[in-house]
């Protein structure tokens, strides 16, 4: 029986052109968050400790600004719109896994045809004096990386037996799972990463690019089967 196709989507920086949350701090440049990235990048900080704590640095006063500074700023990737159609015509279930925040993914997402089910993120609390985020979907037994939103968590529960999976993604936060799926679309750091221990991948730059190899890849195995 063929495997069924599963696409597991990064948001920052993969969907949109830049990274949100990044955004977002150097906008609004609370006094610390630089530090607070440092520590990350040395090992000292777990990237759910890092992003709770920038979070906390900025005031709920001033949630409507900083929704609407989120959502205007950032820009889909060209595309994705198409993506997602292609996916649904084809059968292949999209997932958006994603390490960014609800109140600025949902409501950019929201013009696209995609289940709210099928929208992995953490979530957010507007009800004390700063920010506070809230996280969902966090590290099974198999990690230990303190990820917040934990991408291999959600990809290690469609079994490979079953299914095709397929990461489309950027940075660091997608490479645990690069290792893990059958087929990666890479691009930006990403890349460097899956170079460095000859990891197989595809690079991209529009959802185009995917749509592409993706169309190759059917060709190949027709061919093949044929």
């Amino acid at each position: 029986m063929d495997k069924k196709r599963i696409v597991f989507c990064d948001f920052d920086g993969t969907i949109t052109q830049n990274d949100n949350i990044v955004a977002i701090m150097k906008h609004f440049n609370p006094p610390g968050w630089e530090e607070l990235v440092q520590q990350l990048m040395d090992g000292k900080l777990s990237i759910r400790q890092t992003v709770g704590r920038m979070f906390a640095m900025l005031p709920t006063s001033r949630q409507a600004e900083i929704v609407d500074y989120a959502i205007h700023n950032a820009t889909i990737r060209s595309g994705f719109g198409a993506f997602v159609d292609y996916c649904k015509e084809r059968e292949i279930t999209l997932l958006v896994t994603s390490g960014g925040i609800d109140f600025f993914i949902y409501p950019l997402l929201a013009p696209f045809p995609i289940p709210r089910e099928h929208i992995y993120s953490n979530a957010s609390s507007f009800a004390g004096d700063t920010i506070e985020i809230l996280w969902p979907n966090g590290c099974d037994e198999h990690c230990d990386n303190d990820c917040g939103m934990c991408k291999t968590t959600i990809i290690r529960s469609y079994d490979p037996a079953r299914y095709h999976r397929i990461l489309i993604g950027d940075s660091v936060t997608d490479f645990a799972g690069a290792k893990l799926v059958d087929t990666v679309f890479a691009r930006s750091h990403l890349i460097g990463l899956c170079e460095e221990l000859e990891l197989p991948f595809y690079p991209f730059e529009t959802f185009y690019d995917v749509m592409k190899h993706l169309e190759a890849m059917d060709k190949h195995e027709t061919d093949i089967g044929g």
